[in-house]
């Protein structure tokens, strides 16, 4: 595939990619705005036992600017907050908002907590005490006059505010002033303008779904017609495919010892394969977006866009050479290439266009019938901790099993300057199942990935089964 290409499909991936996101938090946001606030629209904490046997409880300084050319949103409205206090005693409760300066200079030398940090699952609150050894008394504080919110009473008391800028407190106390509160607060916020936002983010992301399919499709289009020119064929005509030889799988996957490996350069060849996996990175993430597309294309034709699985195939192909090289096998001391075309390397994969996929099982694929093949997969590659005690780690097997037989190759190489044949054979298995399963879940084949380690650096083959000759 020409550089031009890779690149229109990848921009066109992370472009949609970015679609997706956008899209995403829209409808995200648009279902917390239907179904997560209350009847006056405000998203709210649960009520919470806050208590203090000091003078006054504090929040922490709530800064929302200096008033200044930057608060034009303060005259907008744009957000509100709303305390709920309720008393947990007989008593009257007072809560108000203020600015900072004016609060602290209420409670000067008067003993009070702040609250510096709160978790609500499960619910705990911490306190600094403030003026620990002060020995004033504050006066009644609804006779002061800077509160910009105040509200005092033996039922449930309930401030709203209006953001603006400045340095402001929330303050709870008994409405006379006494010793020793205790108190039941919900705090709750809302965005006046939740819903246009939500209804942006939709358009965006619509719209930049829009541009990145149409560079993906670009991309494909153009591929297609390079594809027919360099064949030979009329447009339109499909490009023979050669099936001379009767194969047990469409994915084939070998992987070649070299004669003479290093033993030691496996220690370096992770930082080697940098530069490649920055490219396969972004090269993934088309990966990804480029299957949905296939996904779409396969449910309402039957077929599987052939420029987008050129691609894939290609992607697929880097990523084995790359882990040939530097994780997955350790099997080759040559650089890999960087390219999704086939290439001279000891690590080769390919797969056989199919040129008619299932419009039903393009469905189910992905998700449900290959189920147990990733439950498999799961326990070759993921990574296992063993013996965690209270938040410590344990044993950590990286990469499952996959990883634990490259470790003993890695190793054996290093202290004998062999690689054990055997070992890579059975490394070449786990590798060959791990890469069928992946062709079958990205809906590049309907073949059903079989439960067998086919081992061996070759691909096994079949004769025509009609002749009743196994090889």
């Amino acid at each position: 595939m020409k550089p031009a290409r890779v690149i229109l499909l990848v921009v066109g991936s992370l472009i949609a990619l970015v679609g997706f996101g956008f899209v995403g938090a829209g409808v995200s946001l648009g279902w917390a705005t239907a179904t997560q606030r209350d009847d006056a629209g405000f998203f709210s904490t649960s009520s919470e036992r806050f208590e203090s046997d000091s003078f006054a409880i504090t929040s922490d300084k709530i800064d929302l600017g200096d008033p200044g050319p930057d608060d034009w949103w303060a005259d907008r409205e744009l957000a509100t907050v709303r305390v709920a206090v309720d008393s947990a005693t007989a008593g009257e409760l007072f809560v108000g908002i203020g600015p900072e300066a004016e609060v602290e200079a209420f409670l000067a030398d008067v003993p009070h907590d702040e609250v510096t940090d709160v978790d609500f699952r499960p619910f705990s609150a911490d306190y600094r005490r403030q003026n620990a050894d002060g020995t004033a008394m504050p006066s009644p504080p609804m006779d002061e006059t800077f509160w910009v919110a105040q509200a005092a009473g033996d039922a449930t008391q309930t401030i709203t505010w209006n953001l603006e800028p400045g340095n402001w407190v929330i303050v709870v106390m008994n409405a006379d002033a006494v010793a020793n509160v205790s108190a039941d607060i919900e705090l709750g916020g809302k965005l006046d303008y939740l819903v246009p936002i939500a209804i942006g983010l939709g358009v965006a992301g619509v719209v930049l779904l829009a541009a990145g399919a149409a560079m993906i499709i670009g991309g494909a289009v153009r591929r297609q017609v390079d594809d027919q020119a360099a064949s030979g064929a009329a447009p339109g005509a499909v490009v023979p495919v050669d099936d001379r030889a009767f194969r047990p799988y469409p994915l084939r996957l070998e992987g070649h010892l070299d004669a003479e490996l290093s033993r030691w350069r496996w220690l370096v060849k992770w930082l080697l394969a940098i530069p490649h996996v920055v490219v396969l990175v972004f090269l993934w993430i088309a990966f990804v977006v480029l299957s949905v597309v296939a996904f779409f294309a396969i449910l309402f034709t039957g077929r599987y866009p052939r420029s987008i699985f050129d691609f894939n195939v290609g992607v697929l192909r880097w990523t084995w050479r790359v882990s040939y090289y530097a994780s997955s096998a350790l099997g080759t001391d040559r650089y890999p290439p960087f390219t999704l075309d086939a290439a001279d390397y000891p690590a080769t994969l390919d797969i056989d266009y199919p040129e008619h996929l299932s419009r039903g099982l393009v469905l189910v694929k992905s998700w449900l019938l290959a189920i147990p093949h990733l439950l498999i997969i799961g326990v070759f590659t993921a990574t296992w901790t063993f013996g965690s005690d209270n938040g410590g780690t344990g044993l950590v097997l990286a990469g499952g099993l996959l990883g634990l037989l490259v470790v003993v190759a890695a190793l054996t190489l290093a202290f004998t300057g062999r690689y054990p044949t055997g070992l890579h054979d059975l490394i070449m298995g786990v590798n060959r199942w791990t890469y069928r399963v992946i062709a079958y879940v990205a809906l590049m084949t309907d073949d059903y990935p079989p439960f067998r380690l086919d081992q061996g650096g070759n691909e096994p083959t079949l004769r025509d089964p009609t002749k009743g000759d196994r090889s």
